[in-house]
């Protein structure tokens, strides 16, 4: 069975904010936590409020901030793999009900941070049904663990890259 923790996550410092919104390229917004981080010690995922300090609701909890992270992500998507995951999905029978687990999992660690209605119900990544964002996806695998989203797993190991080695650029507000 498929774990149902909730991860824990640090506080994020403005040091850390700083770093994200280097990582970004521009100002981070609602940043509350870090819930992974490069073997450097730089965030690799945040935790984005549920609701935006501009009133807006946020539905994407873990955020992959990391620009090696991002790139590899990104590397996938652009070949296709969204789509072949999604037939995935939809012939496989136990990965489906476990993909349906993280989406019922991260549903309850976004409510565990606040609780925000017009988002209640939907999660990221395309969750339960379809794969639409590995970036979401392989975010949420990096902060619940392995084994809690198969698809943000499979995401990780066909993209090739690991927050355990760190690829960091050098961030001038180190």
């Amino acid at each position: 069975m498929t774990p149902m923790t909730t991860p824990s996550f640090e506080r994020a410092s403005d040091h850390d904010t700083a770093i994200v919104s280097a990582q970004l390229g521009r100002p981070a917004r609602g940043v509350v936590g870090i819930a992974a981080r490069c073997a450097c010690g730089a965030p690799a995922v945040v935790v984005t409020a549920p609701r935006l300090p501009d009133g807006t609701p946020f539905p994407t909890l873990y955020y992959l901030s990391h620009p090696a992270g991002t790139a590899a992500m990104s590397r996938l998507e652009a070949s296709g793999t969204m789509s072949e995951l999604t037939a995935l999905l939809q012939q496989d029978e136990e990965l489906r009900s476990a993909y349906r687990r993280a989406h019922l999992a991260y549903l309850s660690d976004r409510d565990r941070v606040e609780q925000v209605e017009e988002i209640a119900g939907f999660s990221a990544g395309g969750m339960p049904d379809r794969v639409k964002c590995l970036h979401a996806l392989a975010a949420h695998a990096l902060a619940a663990g392995p084994g809690v989203n198969p698809i943000g797993d499979l995401a990780l190991e066909r993209g090739g890259w690991s927050p355990s080695v760190c690829e960091c650029p050098d961030y001038s507000v180190r």
